[in-house]
């Protein structure tokens, strides 16, 4: 039986990347799919190539007055998914004050936001997406290491707080995501065939890699308080 079916599911940042790939599994699995982001022309974009009737909602999670309005005026949701985050990064002494506040801003309080209004049906889910630099630090990007464990903990607290409401988070490592395509195609190749040679999966993730993780914890009642890494062997190697 397809527990998807008819379910109502919105991705926060499903225009691009891992939101939009996991806005395609669940939306071919039968799901009434809601994309959100800040830009309404990438999301009419993303919902057209999606097809299957998705919809979209301009949604920005920095701001909280909106973000409380959007939820007030939904019926609640089956599963809610966070992908949404813009993160500067760098060595902390190098960072700038104030592009480190506007990363955890991104990614922590925007989820925090999203968590505190969403409605959410009982026995549904809420998934974070965080990164395995929660496990794996680097010297180069100690913030979004640090931003991504905040994220996990606050899942793990949410499933006790929002229980019957599941809450989990999926970590992933590199992935091939808009998110490189400032980097030249020769440099941008380079960096995945040096990262897929240092995995033990021998590849560089892709975006559906990461949405079977986030469909897995939606669609698996028992799953609750869990973070799921999709790495390819990273945080070990």
């Amino acid at each position: 039986m397809n527990s998807l079916q008819s379910k109502r599911v919105l991705i926060v940042g499903g225009s691009s990347g891992i939101g939009a790939a996991a806005a395609q599994a669940f939306a071919a699995l039968g799901a009434q799919v809601t994309i959100a982001s800040r830009n309404a022309q990438k999301l009419s974009e993303a919902a057209a190539k999606i097809g299957h009737g998705v919809q979209t909602a301009v949604l920005d999670t920095a701001d909280a007055a909106a973000v409380d309005a959007f939820f007030a005026a939904q019926q609640p949701y089956d599963h809610v998914v966070i992908s949404a985050a813009q993160t500067p990064s760098g060595p902390v002494r190098q960072l700038p004050l104030d592009d480190a506040y506007q990363a955890m801003d991104s990614k922590f309080w925007g989820a925090y936001r999203v968590a505190r209004a969403a409605r959410i049906a009982d026995g549904g889910s809420l998934t974070f997406v965080s990164g395995f630099l929660a496990v794996r630090p680097s010297g180069a990007s100690v913030l979004q290491g640090a931003i991504n464990a905040a994220l996990e903990a606050l899942a793990r607290g949410l499933a006790l707080e929002l229980s019957p409401v599941r809450v989990n988070t999926v970590s992933p490592g590199l992935i091939a995501t808009p998110l490189w395509s400032k980097l030249s195609d020769e440099a941008r190749a380079g960096m995945f065939e040096s990262a897929a040679n240092r995995l033990p999966a021998k590849r560089v993730g892709q975006p559906e890699d990461v949405a079977n993780a986030i469909v897995y914890l939606a669609s698996t009642p028992y799953a609750t308080g869990s973070t799921v890494l999709v790495d390819g062997g990273g945080a070990i190697a």
